[in-house]
């Protein structure tokens, strides 16, 4: 019964402890970051990597499959996230300029990014999977969809028409290993 009563004891020490330093190591009002790589395809099977700072789609072969780009994920809320690539270095945001509303690549620390400021919602995608697809709707522009052109090699974007045959919206999103 002694033993019981101190292994218990030290148990509560134990989650305690950690408790306390979980929540010491965190300013207040930050999430845990728990970043995680994806490797990312659409439907065509063409990947994302970088031509000229900018996130293209195309089909890579032989040594050229060194340049893809794994997607960097920080998940916010159960669908919501920032996505990003070059280790969370380079973050994915939709830019509402005018009319025109585009897909961007800004150099922002995923994890700097927070839910609750303004500014980051333009950062924010939300999933939705579908079978073995996932689309990703902007949440600073809902309505608009990440999205990769039926020819190779062409940049990625948005499009508010998911359904146009022109345009990708359907991709497989897969935690790289």
């Amino acid at each position: 019964m002694d033993i019981c009563r101190g292994l218990c004891a030290h148990l509560i020490s134990l989650l305690l402890f950690l408790f306390f330093s979980e929540t010491a190591c965190r300013p207040p009002g930050r999430r845990p970051c728990k970043m995680q790589a994806f490797r990312i395809w659409d439907v065509n099977q063409k990947t994302f990597y970088l031509r000229n700072n900018q996130l293209v789609a195309g089909y890579l072969q032989g040594p050229n499959t060194k340049l893809e780009e794994k997607i960097d994920v920080v998940p916010i809320k159960p669908h919501a996230m920032f996505l990003g690539i070059h280790g969370g270095k380079l973050c994915l945001s939709c830019i509402r300029s005018g009319n025109e509303i585009r897909l961007q690549l800004e150099a922002v620390n995923i994890t700097d990014l927070s839910e609750n400021r303004q500014q980051d919602k333009r950062f924010t995608f939300i999933r939705s999977d579908t079978g073995p697809t996932t689309t990703f709707e902007s949440a600073a522009c809902p309505g608009w969809f990440l999205c990769t052109a039926l020819e190779a090699d062409q940049p990625v974007s948005l499009t508010n028409n998911p359904e146009e045959s022109i345009t990708v919206t359907k991709f497989y999103f897969q935690q790289d290993q």
